[in-house]
């Protein structure tokens, strides 16, 4: 499954940065939370902080990481998902955020990626490996 390996991926490096616009001046930020749920790859926010506000004027967004060897980007669209179903998913997946948020808190917000390009490659030679998901 190729969202899983770009899931592995991120998981591994444990801290991945998420870029969004406002007006035309990029914002980038780091995050840590994700999951994967019926297929598809999600993060989760806060409705009440600048990058959901910042996805819901553009939801074009840009995720980096690098594991030490080999960095990832992915280009996608953030699409919102707001059944409880899933924000209970990505809050089982990662219980850190359960001190913060709620599955019906009516702040949680996540987000699955959707028409994803994921780029894996290293430093120097070799040929970047693309995934469509």
């Amino acid at each position: 499954m190729q969202v899983q390996e770009v899931f592995d991926f991120l998981k591994k490096c444990g801290t991945f940065y998420l870029a969004t616009a406002e007006g035309d001046q990029p914002r980038v930020r780091p995050f840590g939370a994700i999951d994967v749920f019926e297929g598809k790859l999600y993060f989760q926010t806060g409705k009440v902080k600048d990058v959901s506000k910042q996805m819901a004027e553009n939801p074009k967004i840009e995720i980096c990481a690098f594991d030490g060897e080999k960095w990832l980007r992915v280009q996608a669209i953030a699409a919102d998902d707001d059944r409880t179903e899933a924000k209970q998913h990505m809050l089982d997946a990662n219980p850190m955020l359960k001190g913060m948020y709620k599955a019906d808190d009516g702040n949680t917000q996540v987000l699955y990626l959707k028409d994803a390009v994921a780029t894996i490659a290293r430093f120097g030679p070799g040929d970047p490996k693309v995934i469509k998901f």
